[in-house]
């Protein structure tokens, strides 16, 4: 800068000299400009700072606001966890629930072999993502299990296959697409529950459970918390905060536990409840085991908009299809307490994990799961506006809020 100035001032005494201007009056006038030009340097040297501060703060202000809602988040899906009878099949590693990753990568086309690869320990985790209105929390819970092995491991396939093979060359007379859900096996299975909890005031200790809606082969099963329960929908227990599901072997479709019969006879059980560490089956095991919690967000969400590809893609392999999703509407509360309705554009997202075994491509993350009952609901509508699904779902009135006090983890990267 100090030698900018010295040629600026040279500058000018050689043109004053050329002009036949006095020197002494272009110094005056070279001094005035450098008196200037130092005051405007200052202050956009000052503005500048401001608004990196500005920026650095917001930044901050934001981490930070994400870093609680993430740390509220786990609190919120841990308090009401729920508590998973998983029935064990004649394979039952394919029974054990865990991680996607649960091989170290997030290829979706080697899970099936790996998934009978015993240096794999198949820790017990479940998929969460909590979003929240004024007066109810919405809990997502996600299971995975690496195979779905519906009519047998290995005949389950092969039939999975035919089917598969059938339903693509006949796909053009099945508008409804409802062929290429018979299949029987597949590779990678995703399945869980809508847990919906009643705030009352900040005491989370004093909210409760009051409405869950459970996957089960593509129908969401609905269930009512407490008792007298609502007309036309099912009870469901609960042990303090955590409601008692039933996991089916070998498809893995997911119900209320009662305990009966039907679900507990000639059945081997593990138990998984919410201990904050994934726990991993010992053989032939039986009884209890605890399970971890991982975010949807970070983990299932985070890589959505890989471009899809096939089995010799690599190792970031995940999903095996796309849908466009298009825009969602939601409610959202503004801190001035008035309600907008804001638009998010989303767009062709991951909607199938990528599957080569038995039937291509079957398993679904959440915001792919449907209703097979409600086939003219947008697809991922379940998971992307709870509180709208919940409010038409069990007939409720309009004192049941469907306004977010923040914005959903999905929305907010947009």
């Amino acid at each position: 800068m100090f030698c900018f100035f010295c040629v600026l001032g040279a500058t000018i005494y050689k043109l004053s000299e050329r002009e036949r201007v006095n020197p002494v009056r272009a110094m005056k006038i070279y001094i005035r400009f450098l008196i200037w030009s130092s005051i405007y340097v200052m202050l956009f040297c000052v503005v500048g700072g401001l608004c990196a501060q500005e920026c650095i703060s917001h930044a901050t202000r934001q981490a930070k606001q994400s870093e609680r809602g993430s740390d509220h988040d786990r609190e919120v899906a841990s308090l009401f966890a729920p508590v998973f009878y998983q029935a064990l099949g004649d394979k039952p590693r394919s029974d054990y629930i865990t991680n996607f990753d649960f091989d170290g990568d997030w290829r979706g086309d080697n899970n099936w072999a790996n998934a009978e690869n015993t240096q794999f320990p198949l820790m017990a985790y479940v998929y969460y993502s909590v979003s929240e209105t004024s007066s109810q929390f919405f809990i997502h819970y996600a299971v995975f299990h690496p195979r779905d092995y519906k009519g047998g491991d290995q005949k389950g396939a092969i039939l999975s296959a035919l089917i598969r093979e059938a339903a693509e060359r006949g796909g053009k007379y099945d508008p409804t697409g409802l062929a290429d859900e018979t299949v029987l096996a597949h590779e990678n299975d995703m399945e869980g529950c809508l847990v919906v909890v009643a705030k009352s005031g900040r005491d989370l200790r004093r909210a409760r459970v009051v409405f869950v809606e459970t996957l089960h082969h593509n129908v969401f099963s609905k269930y009512v918390a407490g008792e007298p329960a609502l007309e036309g929908f099912d009870p469901i227990r609960i042990d303090e905060s955590r409601v008692l599901l039933y996991v089916e072997p070998k498809g893995h479709g997911i119900e209320a536990y009662d305990g009966g019969e039907k679900q507990i006879a000639k059945k081997r059980m593990l138990i998984y409840t919410f201990s904050g560490t994934a726990e991993s089956p010992v053989e032939n095991q039986e009884g209890s085991l605890g399970y971890d919690l991982v975010p949807i967000e970070s983990t299932l969400w985070s890589r959505i908009r890989m471009k899809p590809s096939g089995p010799a893609s690599g190792t970031n392999a995940m999903y095996g299809a796309t849908h466009d999703f298009g825009t969602i509407s939601i409610n959202v509360m503004q801190p001035n307490r008035s309600v907008v309705i804001r638009k998010f554009k989303l767009g062709k997202l991951g909607s199938a994990f990528l599957g080569s075994v038995g039937g291509r491509n079957m398993a679904k993350p959440p915001w792919a799961w449907f209703d097979r009952n409600h086939r003219d609901d947008a697809l991922g509508l379940w998971f992307f506006d709870p509180a709208q699904i919940i409010k038409r779902d069990f007939k409720l009135d309009e004192s049941f809020s469907t306004t977010y006090v923040r914005l959903p983890f999905w929305a907010a990267d947009r």
